[in-house]
């Protein structure tokens, strides 16, 4: 009876939420190429030291470096119940001559452990990508309304004004920190190199007749076939898995500052200030025809807290490791790391959807701020007051009674904010009600926001911009 690929789980990771591109460096096509073009350095390297091994072998090699023959493959893994050897043997079939040669003096984490070091490397250099073009497109926000004054919240409560702009930049800020530690990843990261079993070289060393100084070469030439400028200087079998729990430690950060943007996206779109995009056709809930729910910024949140909880299995991974090498690493580390990454994919993926496509309604801000303002004018209420000739503690303690008394007006009769009416009929403060709605300038109260909006976007993030204007131009489309 044919199967149904229905029948089967999909996950929806792959058929969902990550990019092709991200996919792809997880993929057996990325996987096994890589694996023989690992075969290939060493087989080149190992002839360049005076090994016997001809050009006609490694021709042949490269000629199907790309080609992978899956079904031999499979084949021999029933058989064999070694990965790595059913692959040697498939590339064998291919190229006959090369057969006696391949994986010389290898282990299997020659072709593992170094495959992996390179996925993470092309992963996290994807990941540094789409996070500069968020940091562009919150830095395009953030220009745009840079003196767009607004409520800010401490503890979710009405707070001293700052912008739409300044609050943009808190976002990037976090963004900036997550980009200096890809960044450090990417720049120390380290072939396993060719170590041999238990990580001595013992293998090697046999293979130059005991010269110490080709097989130290050997390694480094390896690396720089493979793009590399150095690998580990000491193993066992495997590179330390330590390294895994430092990447996705960096993956978790991201998540991190993509989640609380999540948070504060959802938070102003209840409050109808800030919405994230919505289709023409898009439906919110299948209910309530009405609504406009934040499920990209929900989904945001949702992959975050998976990659942020997944950060626990290279963590005990590498703390329960045994000597040179134990194989209970390996399951986990096929689930753990790539999901990492295609969850911080999609992550991004939406980050970036939701950021060039913010909508803001400014009448709405402006109408929950000037209903919050008279609060915070109080200091400068009382200032011209004693100008005008009152007591500054006498009028401290009627602001005081007349902020309660709104604030029961306001909380308990559920209606609008009287507290200048209340301070113009005080014959003690000496000011008309028009000069008290003068004093209501939004830009009187938020300091220095968006001078610190163009600094912060000139000293810190233009340069960033600058550095990677080649990688620019990303956008995301979000079909589901």
């Amino acid at each position: 009876m044919p199967i149904d690929k229905n029948d089967g789980y999909n996950s929806p990771l792959s058929s969902r939420y990550a990019s092709r591109e991200m996919q792809y460096l997880f993929s057996p096509n990325m996987k096994f190429r890589t694996w023989r073009r690992l075969w290939i350095a060493l087989a080149e390297t190992e002839k360049e030291l005076g090994l016997p091994i001809t050009d006609e072998q490694i021709e042949q090699m490269k000629a199907n470096a790309e080609n992978i023959n899956y079904d031999v493959a499979a084949e021999y893994e029933k058989k064999l119940r070694h990965d790595v050897m059913a692959h040697v043997y498939a590339f064998g079939e291919q190229c006959p001559a090369a057969k006696p040669i391949i994986h010389l003096g290898a282990t299997s984490c020659y072709v593992g452990d170094n495959t992996d070091i390179i996925t993470m490397y092309e992963a996290l250099k994807l990941v540094r990508k789409k996070v500069v073009n968020v940091i562009k497109q919150l830095n395009d926000f953030a220009k745009e309304h840079r003196d767009l004054p607004t409520l800010a919240f401490t503890h979710f409560q009405s707070a001293q004004p700052t912008t739409v702009g300044k609050r943009a930049t808190l976002w990037m800020q976090e963004l900036l920190l997550d980009l200096d530690e890809i960044e450090h990843q990417i720049n120390k990261l380290a072939l396993l190199g060719s170590k041999g079993t238990t990580g001595t070289q013992a293998s090697f060393l046999e293979l130059f007749d005991g010269d110490h100084t080709k097989v130290k070469a050997a390694e480094r030439m390896i690396a720089e076939k493979m793009g590399f400028s150095k690998c580990y200087p000491v193993s066992g079998q495997t590179y330390s898995r330590k390294v895994d729990s430092q990447v996705l430690n960096v993956l978790s950060g991201v998540a991190q500052s993509a989640h609380k943007f999540s948070n504060d996206i959802r938070l102003l779109q209840h409050l109808k200030e800030v919405e994230e995009p919505f289709e023409k056709n898009q439906i919110g809930s299948s209910a309530m025809a009405y609504k406009r729910n934040p499920m990209r910024s929900e989904r945001i949140a949702a992959l975050s807290r998976f990659v942020m909880v997944d950060v626990l299995n290279p963590a005990i991974t590498s703390a329960t490791q045994w000597f040179e090498r134990t194989l209970d690493d390996s399951a986990n580390k096929r689930l753990s790391v790539a999901e990492a990454f295609l969850a911080t994919d999609a992550v991004l993926e939406l980050y970036l959807n939701v950021s060039q496509g913010l909508v803001v309604y400014p009448k709405v801000i402006e109408k929950r701020l000037f209903s919050e303002l008279p609060f915070m004018a109080t200091e400068n209420i009382m200032m011209d007051a004693v100008k005008a000739g009152g007591d500054r503690q006498e009028l401290h303690e009627r602001i005081r009674r007349h902020s309660m008394a709104a604030a029961a007006h306001v909380k308990q009769e559920g209606k609008e904010n009287n507290l200048l009416e209340l301070i113009a009929a005080d014959a003690s403060f000496n000011l008309s009600l028009e000069h008290l709605q003068a004093l209501l300038k939004p830009e009187n109260y938020v300091g220095r926001a968006k001078e610190q909006v163009d600094d912060f976007l000139q000293s810190e993030v233009a340069p960033v911009l600058a550095k990677y204007k080649d990688e620019l131009g990303v956008k995301a489309d979000i079909f589901v």
